[in-house]
């Protein structure tokens, strides 16, 4: 299949109206295999609901120390958020260093490690410290893998593999819950919900060994004056013509080199040769800050942890308790949120980023109010609070799931993409913890009526934050986002 018509090859910045041609056979693996870091994300939280039910039960933990406290109970669960917290922290200063594809592999072998670890942890201390393992392995897939994949694949097709990636988040957890429910009734089952991360990792790891470096990383260190520029650049011809299947020495991943190393060269010449800690809170990396930080921060701050968590009670009101299975229940709304998700994949390159986040966002707003319409004066019609539920899944799979995370990819400048990214992460994750932590406390206190409504407060804000100030990059390669959208 050929995704463009014409021989021309449209550069990585020309601003020619030719699109860059190339196979899709050429585009898959170089996304998967990034994206499998994603899936085991995804696996992590799925697999975590049913461990823990596993674990805490004395016929079925197959240990002798399943009778956690609430605080080891809570560690449990939420070791790998601190791993994947300090996980973004570490890969801040390392992550131009390293580059994307080694920061990949070392992910996969953190992921292996504390699958490993969990699986055959004799005690409380060893589970732990594999949690905490695996969640260094989630910081950095999920730094490395968007910036894989906007920096290696073709500008027109970016949103469609970046939303993708959304999706294997998705059908991560429902394979976590898929393994979980096949498991609750095994003595020891957690061992398995937890071990059967390890060989997926294992083949991630092994797919990025055989993949060549991101080509705008080379260049980037070119031009950061980290070796020899006639070396950088022939090292990213090879893996730019490897990446895209062309045969070796071809011209046309010569000139797209050419081109980018140009802009490359024309937007850092009278800058210093290394992005510097402060240079991503300061100009057009501040400005690409407010934009994806923004939105990472929005997309957790608008209740998603926690409405999720009510999804059990509110379905078992609408008198599902015969399905009050959590497992089951859980599945059904893992297909749905996996439907939603594939809907936006289909239509962020061909709508665009602002009218999906318009509509996706109006609609959250919109189910809050209703959920704490049924939580104040509702209550005698359950359906109410199943079709608020739906509604804001289906809206948040179609606007802040995948389309934070593909803005935050696509918006930072090259020359702080790395560190920018990671602080992005790193909000991301600190605004989950938070708001899952808070969640309790807060609804002791307003009670789940009001909670939801400061929820849809929150959510109103952020539609104004989307209209004032998120931009369309739709079809802009990524160095055209930094000279139109960022100067």
């Amino acid at each position: 299949v050929r995704a463009a018509s014409g021989e021309e090859a449209q550069s990585l910045n020309s601003e020619s109206a030719y699109q860059e041609a190339f196979d899709w056979s050429s585009v898959i693996l170089p996304f998967i295999f990034p994206a499998l870091g994603g899936l085991l994300f995804g696996y992590d939280i799925g697999a975590t609901s049913g461990a823990t039910i596993s674990l805490q039960s004395p016929e079925l933990s197959g240990t002798t120390w399943f009778n956690l406290s609430a605080v080891q109970l809570g560690l449990a669960v939420s070791g790998s958020l601190y791993g994947a917290l300090l996980g973004s922290l570490l890969v801040y200063p390392i992550a131009d260093y390293l580059g994307r594809r080694l920061e990949l592999i070392i992910a996969a072998v953190l992921y292996v490690l504390g699958g490993l670890v969990t699986g055959y942890a004799p005690g409380l201390g060893v589970l732990l410290i594999g949690r905490f393992l695996y969640g260094l392995g989630i910081g950095m897939a999920m730094h490395g893998a968007p910036l894989y994949i906007a920096e290696t694949c073709p500008s027109q097709i970016r949103g469609t593999l970046i939303s993708l990636k959304e999706l294997f988040i998705v059908l991560g957890i429902l394979l976590g819950y898929f393994v979980g429910s096949f498991q609750i009734n095994a003595v020891g089952g957690w061992r398995y919900m937890f071990g059967f991360s390890a060989p997926i990792a294992l083949l991630m790891g092994l797919g990025m060994w055989s993949l060549p470096p991101s080509p705008r990383w080379l260049l980037l260190r070119a031009v950061q004056g980290k070796g020899s520029l006639q070396e950088f650049k022939e090292k990213a011809i090879l893996a730019l013509g490897k990446l895209r299947g062309r045969s070796a020495g071809d011209k046309v991943s010569e000139k797209q080199i050419e081109d980018t190393l140009v802009s490359l060269k024309s937007a850092y010449a009278d800058q210093e040769s290394e992005g510097s800690f402060l240079e991503v809170i300061q100009g057009p990396g501040l400005k690409a800050f407010i934009i994806g930080g923004g939105l990472v921060l929005f997309q957790q701050i608008t209740g998603q942890p926690s409405v999720l968590y009510y999804a059990g009670p509110i379905l078992q009101t609408a008198g599902f308790s015969a399905a009050a299975d959590a497992t089951r229940v859980s599945v059904i709304i893992g297909v749905f949120k996996l439907f939603m998700t594939g809907i936006a994949v289909l239509k962020v390159d061909d709508l665009g980023r602002r009218p999906l986040l318009i509509g996706g966002v109006s609609g959250i707003a919109l189910s809050l109010l209703f959920l704490s319409a049924y939580y104040k004066f509702l209550g005698g019609y359950p359906l109410v609070a199943v079709a608020a539920l739906l509604l804001y899944v289906g809206c948040y799979q179609i606007s802040f799931g995948p389309i934070s995370w593909l803005m935050v990819s696509e918006i930072f400048p090259l020359r702080t993409r790395g560190k920018g990214i990671s602080l992005a992460v790193l909000t991301n994750f600190a605004s989950n913890a938070i708001v899952t932590f808070a969640f309790s406390p807060l609804k002791e206190l307003l009670g789940a009526e009001n909670l939801f409504l400061l929820f849809a407060a929150i959510a109103l804000v952020s539609l104004v934050f989307v209209l004032l100030v998120v931009p369309e990059t739709k079809g802009l390669s990524l160095e055209e986002i930094e000279s139109k959208i960022l100067k």
